[in-house]
């Protein structure tokens, strides 16, 4: 592993004021990730797992402690800078797609893309949208639009759109929370792929089956982090597919 984290989190804290009352959601939480990890934050609801995802991904500021991207002290950039972090910088997985739902796949791939500060002709928007498209096994879909689409192949949309600017990070937050088992296992073996390729993933999940394709387990609770561990029995996606039999089809009426 390179000697520099992707991550580092030193006693990171957030609070939010409900009216008199101080919310701490993160509590001193201190993290290396390191480049081409793949590491799974779990915790039950109200953890502080997903406040935690928010620091890092720059949608938001800690209230106390320091964090770093790619050796660069996050808390001294302007909001300015910090568009420009997580539009060239981060690819984000959400839970609920985030589509468009008027554009086609090819037009929602593009969308970080129009916002780069270096800019690109309309060709190059499409063919580098296309190949984003054709990593995640879309490339004959890139004119539907997402009501066209199963809601594995909008997520895998939302997984192209996070890799057009190939990001040093990709932050996925409970990226199969509304898929099927069969469709969660080909999210997994996709993100697993590209982790195979060098690319650093942190992802949220409440699901110990899901976690189980990481390489590393963070555990919090009350805003704390009470355990990292590597995580010894991997599973495979790809072999758990290959396992898996096909739907049965629908008998017509």
């Amino acid at each position: 592993m390179s000697e520099q984290p992707v991550i580092r989190l030193e006693a990171l804290d957030k609070v939010y004021q409900t009216g008199e009352v101080a919310v701490h959601a993160v509590r001193e939480v201190s993290l290396d990730v390191f480049p081409g990890e793949f590491v799974a934050v779990m915790g039950p609801s109200g953890s502080g797992k997903s406040t935690l995802m928010n620091l890092i991904g720059c949608l938001d500021r800690p209230t106390a402690g320091r964090y770093w991207l790619d050796g660069e002290e996050v808390g001294s950039l302007s909001p300015n800078e910090l568009s420009r972090v997580r539009n060239q910088r981060l690819g984000f997985v959400f839970q609920g797609f985030n589509l468009l739902a008027r554009t086609s796949a090819l037009e929602n791939v593009e969308l970080p893309l129009l916002y780069s500060p270096q800019g690109h002709s309309r060709r190059e928007l499409r063919r580098r949208s296309r190949v984003a498209l054709e990593r995640v096994g879309l490339g004959p879909w890139a004119r539907h639009h997402p009501s066209q689409l199963s809601g594995g192949q909008q997520q895998r949309v939302a997984i192209a759109r996070a890799l057009i600017n190939e990001p040093a990070l990709l932050l996925a937050d409970e990226p199969t929370g509304n898929l099927d088992t069969r469709t969660s296992i080909e999210i997994m073996a996709i993100i697993q792929q590209l982790n195979q390729k060098g690319m650093t993933i942190l992802m949220v999940t409440h699901e110990p089956d899901i976690a189980r394709y990481c390489r590393r387990e963070v555990m919090m609770r009350d805003g704390r982090i009470v355990s990292d561990r590597p995580v010894v029995d991997r599973r495979d996606a790809a072999a758990d597919l290959a396992a898996r039999p096909e739907p049965d089809a629908e008998v017509p009426a």
